[in-house]
């Protein structure tokens, strides 16, 4: 794999960060089992947002309708 530099001039010591976090990537992408499934984030699971009851009627219950806290 050949990795360029296209834009900027950055220092060795930014682009052996930059070098570290593709490598540490790459190392658990080849570390992951082939047949499981990728796991997915709590915050993408819509049901997270449905949890809470929807509010009774009242002159205030509009402001809790649009993201339960």
């Amino acid at each position: 794999m050949t990795i360029k530099v296209i834009r900027g001039n950055p220092t060795p010591e930014e682009l052996a960060a930059a070098l570290a976090v593709v490598r540490a990537r790459a190392a658990t992408l080849t570390a992951a089992p082939s047949g499981t499934p990728p796991t997915t984030s709590a915050w993408s699971d819509p049901g997270r947002i449905a949890q809470h009851r929807v509010p009774h009627p009242s002159p205030s219950a509009w402001t809790r309708t649009y993201w339960p806290a």
